[in-house]
């Protein structure tokens, strides 16, 4: 459809399609916001039921030490024996795990090439040499800087200790 068949000039075709434009972004933005506040409520929702299953499973655990002990009594051996057993073999649990976050933490490496680049950069910033400002507010003059008139005489350094 050209201006000519609605009677719209140029300009009026231009500001249209940009008002169109500004609407489909505005709704798009809109519909973003929707799906991640949906999103976000399905998380929250799953955060909480799995909260609820780790408290549920924690006080199980005390229950079914209970039955395993009560239960090994029954095979014939004390009650004392029957806990112990238990206890140790949460114990023995423990140990493994301990184990295994150890060995897992002992490859743990600092970030290698963060500190590189990190140094590299620095190393990059020491050689590097100011831009001379010229003219304008702020003029480098030998030691003092001239800004608005007045001039700003560098502060000594303090002397580092030895």
């Amino acid at each position: 459809m050209s201006s000519a068949d609605d009677g719209r000039s140029l300009g009026q075709l231009v500001a249209s399609a940009t008002t169109e434009l500004s609407a489909l972004v505005h709704d798009e933005i809109a519909l973003a916001k929707a799906e991640i506040r949906q999103d976000v409520k399905r998380g929250i929702v799953g955060g909480g039921a799995a909260t609820v299953a780790g408290v549920l499973l924690l006080f199980s655990l005390p229950v079914l030490s209970f039955a395993a002990a009560y239960g090994i009594h029954n095979l014939g051996l004390g009650l004392a024996w029957s806990f112990l057993i238990v206890g140790g073999a949460y114990i023995f649990v423990a140990l493994v795990l301990l184990l295994l976050a150890l060995r897992k933490f002992k490859r743990i490496k600092p970030p290698e090439k963060s500190i590189a680049s990190a140094k590299q950069t620095a190393s990059v910033l020491s050689k590097a040499k100011p831009h001379p400002r010229t003219g304008g507010d702020a003029a480098i003059n030998g030691d003092a800087a001239v800004r608005g008139g007045a001039r700003l005489e560098k502060q000594p350094k303090s002397p580092t200790p030895a």
